[in-house]
């Protein structure tokens, strides 16, 4: 199955969004991508709010998934994106919700591990997520939902390979800073090696974030990469055969010996 990265700028106009999603879907459909992956936020980043983010999220999160799906349908093209899912408490979800191309919801993971780090505090902005981790199908792939800060837990990643991914769809908001680049890279390639996975990624490109989408296949070579182009997308052939021939001469999952499995 042939699978896009797409980053771009999202601003505070949903709409707008909803607009430039759809047409790099459309054109990842006409490469003939199968899925398109979009980052973190593409609904709205967290800063452009002009309200409220619980507000946004309760008001715009219908909106959003319906935009998705139709965007899904009319392209027959799988679509997944980030955005902020309303609650019914004072902090919204952050959620990342998968559409297949007949339009369908898959299914929706809200964010597990918030980004409380280098002197940020996502947990004041959004509520953890407390149901997954979140697999669904697409193609022939089992596709696991990873957002953002999730791909510095290995266990989390494991969690979702035990569940049968063989894909991990990383939508991310990566800050830049000091080693922010090289831990973006190094991760993305590790968890494909130790997990025998394809991994691909997208991330934002707003001014606070690094872009550099990426797709790494099971024996971690980089089959795909954007830099800091602010809109942009790739498309790779995420061939089923690699991860046979990755687990044949690299059987590590096979040789476990200590199994850590969903809760």
């Amino acid at each position: 199955m042939k699978v896009a990265a797409a980053q771009f700028a999202p601003t505070a106009d949903i709409g707008g969004n909803l607009a430039v999603i759809e047409e790099m879907a459309a054109e990842a459909a006409a490469a003939g991508a199968g899925l398109v992956v979009f980052p973190e936020e593409s609904m709205i980043p967290a800063e452009a709010a002009a309200q409220p983010l619980r507000e946004v999220a309760e008001t715009h999160w219908p909106e959003f998934v319906a935009g998705l799906s139709r965007i899904a349908a009319g392209h027959r093209v799988a679509v997944i994106a980030g955005g902020y899912e309303g609650s019914g408490a004072a902090l919204p979800y952050n959620t990342i919700a998968a559409v297949d191309a007949d339009g369908e919801l898959l299914g929706r993971y809200r964010k597990m591990h918030l980004y409380d780090a280098f002197d940020y505090r996502e947990s004041r902005e959004v509520q953890r997520g407390d149901e997954g981790p979140v697999v669904v199908r697409i193609g022939e792939f089992n596709v696991g939902l990873v957002n953002c800060y999730d791909i510095r837990f290995p266990e989390f990643t494991r969690s979702l390979v035990e569940m049968g991914a063989d894909l991990l769809s990383v939508s991310a908001a990566w800050v830049r800073g000091p080693l922010k680049e090289d831990h973006w890279t190094t991760l993305l390639r590790t968890r494909a090696i130790e997990n025998t996975v394809w991994v691909v990624a997208a991330s934002l490109t707003t001014p606070d974030c690094i872009g550099m989408s990426m797709a790494v296949d099971p024996l971690g070579v980089v089959r795909g990469a954007l830099g800091e182009e602010e809109r942009a997308l790739f498309v790779v052939d995420a061939d089923k055969h690699r991860i046979d021939r990755a687990r044949t001469v690299l059987p590590v999952l096979r040789n476990r010996r200590i199994i850590i499995g969903p809760r």
